[in-house]
């Protein structure tokens, strides 16, 4: 009995220290839980791999996320670019078997980039453009021979092969908006974790998009008003929570090199003697084109006609407002059956907001140096424009000996159709040429289409606002170990003044 009384004295007397210190493993143990259970799980990545088969060439790109996060925007970013050494798959039609060797040096890299054990689960996708869309509207069985033939040669890799197909004009214009507008991060809305509310601003508002390839070219953007006189050129998307009436257009035939073939062609009809002096080369450049080759492309069927002679000689004369005159005649503005339209009876709408200029567009005004946003008149450009254009082919070799010499004998016709295509086809101005943005990458990602088609194709990009938590992890640490500190210290605090309340008053007094 005396034991058992001396232990109840014990307890009576101590029982608010016993209380307390019972409260502070509670406090212990609570930070301990919430470090625990909010630790970041270890990221597991994925990857997937996009062929871009174009008109002149064949690019890989691979991609790289993490697994826990594939829902978010921005996640996606390019950690590897290879170029197919050789010239776009439709030039194989006549060589299929090539197309495996064609495939290798590209697809090999690729299995040592992403890591082996994630071979089995890697999509692979090929995407073919616009010169496989001629290719099907010359010979459709040659164009399913190509696409056989690339898909048993990528199905031999041990990735996930997903298939090879001819995207439509309307596709890749639709997937180059949703490329640029990803990586700039114009999809979400911006959370702030004090209101819980989404922040509306003007910096969310898309980009439009500018893509430029060597058979065709691509403008895609959010109208006005939605404004849609042509339910051809109109998409409605979905991404993010957000509704999104888009117009895009693409215009076959109209990619700087299949424009250049125009060019000739229509130029050539007045030649009786097989010499064609072209102002859009350089003065002393010189260059045989054969007849049958000029002709073999749909693109140039509305010019052909029966020459005195099988092959003729360009003749560069370097007259770049001359160049300027002879492009504009390919785009025809007799007509147009609805309220505006951009050339060859084709709606467009009011232009808007911001453009990303992409591919071509980029590459060529890069090297032309008429990406700075020193250079915003039409003024400014023309005088550029002239004196490169003017200058002689063999100053220009000398001047680049780097550079293959075709794209550098077509610098100065690529960089006149562009002006073109942009002020007289699509009507920008002097006041919208501001909103106009070159760009190559961006945040180290190609501006262009594959992303885009990829984030599809894994349904990486919800209808809806994915949830996600207003605080980062540091931070709810952070908040989490501060407020219970304050608890522990109040709790200590009340112990004092319960267990000695007579100091307490005392002090204050």
């Amino acid at each position: 009995m005396g034991t058992d009384s001396s232990v109840k004295r014990f307890c009576s007397q101590n029982i608010l220290a016993i209380l307390g210190f019972s409260c502070i493993i509670a406090v212990i143990a609570l930070i301990a839980v919430g470090l625990t259970q909010n630790k970041p799980l270890p990221e597991n990545f994925k990857y997937g791999i996009v062929l871009d088969a174009g008109s002149s060439h064949t690019n890989l790109y691979i991609y790289k996320w993490p697994a826990e996060k594939e829902n978010d925007t921005g996640v996606v970013y390019q950690i590897e670019e290879c170029k197919l050494k050789g010239p776009g798959i439709s030039k194989y039609a006549h060589k299929i078997n090539d197309l495996e060797t064609y495939l290798i040096e590209c697809m090999e890299k690729s299995r040592n980039v992403v890591p082996k054990s994630l071979h089995q689960e890697t999509p692979v996708y090929l995407g073919a453009t616009a010169g496989m869309r001629l290719l099907r509207m010359e010979n459709e069985q040659l164009a399913q021979s190509v696409l056989e033939k690339v898909s048993s040669s990528l199905s031999n890799y041990p990735f996930d092969f997903q298939g090879a197909k001819i995207i439509t004009g309307q596709e890749e214009g639709a997937y180059g908006w949703i490329t640029i507008n990803y990586l700039l991060g114009k999809f979400t809305q911006k959370l702030n974790w004090l209101s819980l509310v989404s922040l509306e601003s003007n910096s969310q508002e898309t980009f439009g998009a500018l893509d430029l390839g060597g058979a065709s070219t691509q403008i895609t953007f959010v109208p006005p008003d939605h404004t849609t006189e042509s339910s051809d050129n109109s998409l409605q998307f979905r991404l993010y929570g957000k509704d999104y009436n888009v117009y895009t257009h693409s215009f076959l035939c109209y990619g700087k090199d299949e424009a250049l073939q125009q060019k000739l062609a229509k130029d050539i009809q007045v030649s009786s003697n097989g010499i064609l002096e072209d102002s859009c080369f350089h003065l002393g450049y010189e260059k045989f084109v054969n007849v049958s080759e000029l002709y073999k492309t749909p693109c140039t069927k509305r010019f052909e006609k029966t020459l005195p002679f099988d092959q003729f000689q360009i003749q560069g004369i370097g007259n770049y407002q001359q160049c300027r005159q002879s492009i504009l005649e390919l785009f025809n503005t007799s007509y147009c059956p609805y309220s505006q339209c951009a050339f060859n009876g084709i709606f467009l709408p009011p232009l808007q907001g911001d453009f990303g200029a992409f591919s071509a567009f980029y590459f060529v005004m890069d090297f032309l140096n008429l990406t700075s946003k020193e250079v915003s008149s039409q003024q400014k450009m023309n005088e550029i424009m002239e004196k490169y254009c003017s200058r002689p082919w063999e100053e220009v070799r000398a001047s680049f000996p780097g550079v293959n010499e075709k794209f550098l004998s077509e610098y100065c016709f690529s960089g006149a159709y562009i002006l073109s295509l942009l002020l007289q086809g699509y009507h920008f101005t002097d006041n919208s040429w501001k909103h106009v943005h070159f760009m190559g990458k961006i945040q180290g990602s190609n501006a262009g289409w594959t992303l885009g088609y990829m984030l599809n194709l894994t349904n990486m990009i919800p209808a809806e606002q994915p949830l996600s938590a207003p605080l980062s992890h540091s931070t709810y640490v952070f908040l989490m170990v501060f407020f219970s500190l304050i608890l522990a210290a109040v709790i200590i605090t009340a112990l004092v003044i319960f267990k000695n309340p007579s100091y307490f008053w005392k002090e204050m007094v």
